[in-house]
């Protein structure tokens, strides 16, 4: 355990500087146990966006954070000059481009948010996909067997999927197989990791462009600032996007005046563009809804109007409980699997 990071920064300090003063930034917390608890605190950015262990497991039954480093170094910290650009007005050079849309896709995947929708998917997608696989992993071993042709190694990734296979055999010769996986942390990490380093060389860097905030309008951002959006009018419209469905617009705010933007093989905004009235109130407004626990804003005039706070004293504390168990379930069902 020595040296290694167990404050997991989900979303990085360096990317919400922006929205601070004096070191502080204006935080909305979305589920509070009470009313009594203030809508907004100046907070330290060593004390938001961030989770212990959130990245940490098991790997030869110790802990490493090796996972957390990655991120910082093949995301986080090149994208540093490119966002300080961005804020400055600054040219941008094709590689800026590049490390902001890498930032961008790795932020979308690496929060507490994505987590949860990641979890609900696999609990009703993984047990087909997992049954898929066997059957074909066994299909290529009797192939191999028949026509006496070696069998190929795995590909390093899949070689990392976290599981264990389980072979069972009767008295009579007979025998069934299976493969166990644990839906939970080192899962996500290793779909994010295959995301980021393989989805993610799909995904065109040429189309993006910045998008200005009119006078007396800012961007927020959330801890969950990466959006996927398919808008089919302003009352109409879902978080559901993906990176190949077309029409699908995606957003990231950079600062209070800059929003990094692309449509999915559609047209955009040219870039330096700045926004009319209207439609900067309606982005606003997407940013806000798509908040998952805390918002960072520098004007709070319409916040609490546009997303009212959960007040739960039971929700919260359930969360609370998640939280502060989740570094001892996550390491005790890593152990589990891998024994």
């Amino acid at each position: 355990m020595k040296g290694i990071r167990q404050k997991n920064h989900f979303v990085p300090k360096m990317y919400l500087k922006q929205w601070a003063q004096d070191g502080r930034i204006g935080t909305y917390r979305l589920l509070v146990p009470s009313d009594s608890v203030p809508e907004w605190r100046d907070l330290s950015l060593s004390r938001i966006a961030l989770r212990e262990h959130l990245y940490t497991y098991a790997m030869a039954k110790e802990e490493t954070d090796e996972f957390e480093r990655w991120l910082a170094e093949e995301f986080e910290n090149p994208a540093v000059d490119a966002i300080s650009r961005v804020v400055s007005d600054q040219r941008l050079s094709p590689e800026h481009w590049r490390r902001l849309v890498r930032f961008a896709v790795a932020q979308g995947v690496r929060t507490p948010a994505w987590f949860k929708s990641f979890v609900a998917r696999q609990h009703s997608q993984l047990p087909n996909l997992m049954q898929e696989a066997l059957e074909g992993s066994i299909k290529k071993l009797e192939d191999s067997i028949a026509t006496k042709r070696p069998l190929l190694a795995p590909r390093e990734k899949d070689a990392l999927f976290p599981s264990k296979v389980i072979l069972q055999q009767s008295t009579d010769g007979q025998g069934r197989i299976g493969v166990e996986t644990v839906v939970g942390r080192q899962l996500w990490l290793w779909t994010m990791r295959n995301i980021l380093t393989t989805t993610i060389e799909r995904i065109p860097t040429d189309k993006w462009n910045i998008v200005r905030a009119p006078d007396g309008i800012s961007w927020p951002t959330s801890d969950d600032p990466l959006i996927r959006l398919n808008c089919r009018g302003r009352t109409e419209y879902d978080f559901g996007g993906g990176w190949g469905v077309k029409n699908t617009d995606i957003l990231l705010p950079l600062s209070p005046k800059h929003l990094l933007h692309t449509c999915i093989r559609g047209s955009g905004w040219p870039r330096g563009a700045t926004v009319n009235r209207d439609m900067a109130i309606f982005l606003r407004k997407i940013i806000l809804e798509h908040a998952d626990r805390y918002v960072f804003s520098l004007d709070k005039a319409d916040v609490s109007r546009i997303r009212p706070r959960i007040v739960s004293l039971s929700a919260y504390n359930e969360e609370s409980v998640f939280w502060s168990n989740w570094r001892n379930d996550q390491l005790r069902a890593e152990r589990e699997l891998h024994d």
